[in-house]
């Protein structure tokens, strides 16, 4: 008799709060090639290997999606929310990140809908203590609305911004993104090029995800 009311008040136990739901965006606007595409989704797959982003996103019990956005009415959720409970969880999340077709070709470069469709995301995972928008891009917007308005409908909802700049020659889109895209409570990575993305997404992931335990 004890025993089974053991197991039942164990199987009543409501399951570990979700610390941080962290929303992965790549840029696939007209200034990424296919070259510079595929350096995106293999280098947030290999980030998710990383065995200190894996502890982390575990110890969390985060959620974790994938979207891809260009232009004004160019955004996709390739990878829908993903709870992250075991090493596995995030195993197969790094698979199919791996495997990501892109979304878009030849289309403008519009983060404001970016960010907006983002926001509209987060209902499914509302019992996540902080949620976060990871913005990577390489070039300013040539369409699509205001990034400080959508920067302030983020803040409104207690949505964090950060972001990567990657950078082709000086510090413009890292400028742009300080000054005009994350939210007070955000951060701005600069990558060298595409071929530093991935160095860059694995350092911004870990102060992503590691913050919200620390």
């Amino acid at each position: 008799m004890w025993r089974l009311f053991i197991i039942l008040a164990l199987g009543a136990q409501p399951a570990r709060a979700c610390e941080t739901a962290l929303m992965l965006t790549i840029d696939v606007s007209n200034s990424v090639d296919v070259a510079e595409y595929q350096l995106q989704a293999v280098g947030l797959a290999d980030a998710l290997k990383d065995p200190d982003i894996i502890n982390a996103l575990v110890r969390g019990a985060s959620a974790v999606a994938v979207m891809q956005w260009s232009g004004t009415d160019k955004q996709e959720l390739s990878i829908g929310w993903t709870r992250i409970r075991t090493a596995m969880d995030v195993a197969r999340l790094s698979d199919r990140a791996r495997l990501m077709p892109r979304a878009f070709v030849l289309s403008d470069t519009a983060p404001a809908a970016a960010v907006t469709f983002a926001l509209a995301q987060f209902g499914a995972v509302a019992d996540c203590e902080r949620r976060v928008i990871d913005v990577s891009g390489d070039g300013t917007p040539n369409a699509g609305g205001d990034t400080a308005a959508a920067r302030t409908q983020a803040q409104r909802q207690g949505v964090t911004i950060n972001a990567i700049a990657i950078e082709s020659m000086g510090l413009a889109i890292t400028n742009f993104y300080r000054n005009a895209v994350i939210t007070r409570d955000g951060f701005v990575m600069t990558a060298r090029r595409h071929r530093d993305y991935p160095r860059a997404i694995r350092a911004k992931i870990l102060r992503e995800v590691t913050k919200a335990i620390s």
